[in-house]
């Protein structure tokens, strides 16, 4: 039996998971690897077939509709079919927003145009399952992947689609860790020799971890007991005031009971005297979104790995309490973008 070829052989219909990468403390010394930028934007493979053009995020979501400036630009390109993988991406104020790309999220579709007419979105591209002209790629290595990527660019001509950036050079790739820019949310490591190994974790990743001492404003109770969920951490703003940045639920089960005595003794006042917890969503419950407000005088350090719009991204990891330091000494300024 002849082997499918194109989209069927991708299984495009119902679909492939992209390749992903799994966590590492620090980037593979022994050869053989390409490093790229790990960009701060939303995960994509990008299908077209038949002169239609659909996005798809990690989760297998279709992401098209919230992004009809890339998909006009896709669609603009010479070949017919391929399949690209890359990331979305806008730039905002000369950085990418994680924020500005979330706002797209919307159901109205009239809000999602006006966004896209005011801050464009961006495709940038760095790997290839399907060529411009309906090859398959996914058993091919990577440095064949990327060669044809780069032919098919060459031969589609300017449509607004960025190639991602890449060294072979490791020394190269530890200087874009040691001065991140603001786009760059680490760097990823895969393999010259190695295939596309749709939905598994192939790849390396490796981000440079930051700490920061910041004041415990409030805390949240466990849903199922009266003990210490998690810590609400904040840092003191230009104007002297305490905004909400994140949290920390990395307790010790051991530790709760005493923390919970110790945090309850200091509850009162506001906790945030600026930006506060919010409130309930729909993805949160009503006592999900509860807290208890702290006077400030807990300092805590913590272990983080990306801020956006002056935040945590996720969770943090708690490391030690401060004492030797004061509340006010906890500033914004510790987690500003490193490098510009």
């Amino acid at each position: 039996m002849a082997r499918p070829t194109g989209l069927d052989a991708l299984a495009v219909r119902p679909g492939i998971a992209p390749m992903e990468a799994r966590s590492a403390e620090s980037l593979p010394a022994d050869g053989g690897w390409r490093f790229e930028p790990k960009w701060d934007g939303f995960r994509c493979l990008a299908f077209r077939s038949g002169g239609e053009v659909e996005l798809r995020a990690k989760s297998g979501k279709s992401l098209g509709r919230y992004f009809p400036d890339v998909t006009a630009k896709l669609a603009a390109m010479k070949g017919d079919p391929f399949v690209i993988d890359g990331e979305l991406v806008i730039a905002v104020g000369g950085a990418f927003s994680f924020e500005a790309l979330q706002m797209r999220l919307h159901p109205a579709q009239s809000r999602v145009l006006r966004l896209a007419a005011e801050s464009p979105a961006a495709f940038m591209a760095f790997d290839c399952l399907l060529d411009g002209r309906g090859k398959s790629l996914i058993e091919a290595p990577l440095i064949a992947r990327r060669a044809a990527l780069e032919r098919f660019f060459g031969d589609a001509g300017g449509a607004g689609v960025e190639l991602t950036p890449y060294t072979d050079d490791r020394d190269t790739a530890q200087g874009w860790l040691d001065h991140l820019k603001a786009n760059l949310d680490g760097v990823v490591c895969k393999r010259l020799d190695g295939p596309y190994l749709a939905g598994q974790r192939a790849m390396l990743k490796v981000k440079r971890l930051r700490t920061a001492d910041c004041v415990v404003g409030g805390f949240r109770y466990l849903a199922a007991a009266p003990l210490v969920g998690s810590l609400l951490l904040g840092l003191y703003d230009a104007e002297g005031k305490l905004d909400h940045v994140g949290y920390t639920s990395t307790i010790g089960d051991d530790e709760r009971a005493d923390l919970t005595r110790r945090l309850e003794a200091l509850a009162g006042g506001v906790g945030f005297t600026g930006d506060a917890p919010g409130g309930p969503s729909r993805w949160s419950s009503e006592r999900s979104a509860q807290w208890t407000p702290l006077r400030p005088k807990l300092v805590a350090e913590v272990r983080f790995d990306h801020v956006s719009g002056g935040r945590f991204r996720h969770g943090t990891t708690f490391l030690r309490w401060r004492p030797d330091k004061a509340a006010e000494q906890c500033t914004c300024e510790q987690i500003a973008p490193m490098g510009g």
